[in-house]
């Protein structure tokens, strides 16, 4: 292995963390949960902070980052949402959200043109914003009960920042379309 395939290994990692996250939340164990789903939002940083600082980005990287955070997030929200510490209609949104973002970018290749995945900034805090209400979710569930002012306070950033980033999306491959056509025509 070569050091520049530490970003990809680490993203490999944090996709099968998801399995350990998911099992110790259906066995009610919050805590350890808590530990591994930190521990596998800290690798996401990490992998991100040495393809960038290293300049090891690659194309296998800029899909398997994307689809560490989707599976483990996913994964968690629907577990959580199964248990009944979230409500399904946000889950809803957040998968509803994600395949408009995964069909619309099939759709984009195959009808405009090369799609490259890069997260837009909208997306990022939606990740930040997800990776937070998951965090105090657990710490609620199995460290302290700090009541549920604070799950449904980040539940709504969740949802705003759900379906703002998803329309940004929709908004800016819509809008690359529109001037790829025009170039076309023109």
């Amino acid at each position: 292995m070569r050091a520049r395939d530490l970003p990809n290994v680490i993203s490999v990692i944090r996709i099968l963390l998801t399995l350990p996250v998911v099992y110790m939340l259906l066995q009610a164990h919050y805590l350890t949960a808590l530990l591994l789903f930190a521990l596998a939002g800290v690798s996401d940083g990490v992998d991100g902070f040495l393809a960038k600082r290293f300049g090891w980005q690659s194309r296998l990287g800029s899909i398997l980052d994307p689809l560490a955070d989707k599976l483990l997030l996913v994964s968690t929200f629907i577990t959580l949402a199964w248990m009944g510490h979230l409500q399904w209609e946000l889950v809803a949104a957040i998968l509803i959200r994600d395949l408009v973002i995964v069909s619309g970018a099939i759709a984009y290749h195959y009808l405009v043109g090369r799609y490259e995945m890069a997260p837009s900034w909208l997306s990022k805090i939606n990740t930040v914003c997800s990776l937070l209400l998951i965090l105090i979710v657990l710490f609620n569930s199995g460290v302290y009960d700090a009541g549920w002012g604070l799950i449904n306070g980040m539940s709504t950033i969740v949802w705003i920042t759900t379906v703002v980033s998803g329309a940004g999306y929709v908004w800016q491959w819509g809008s690359n379309a529109l001037r790829q056509s025009r170039a076309k025509n023109d």
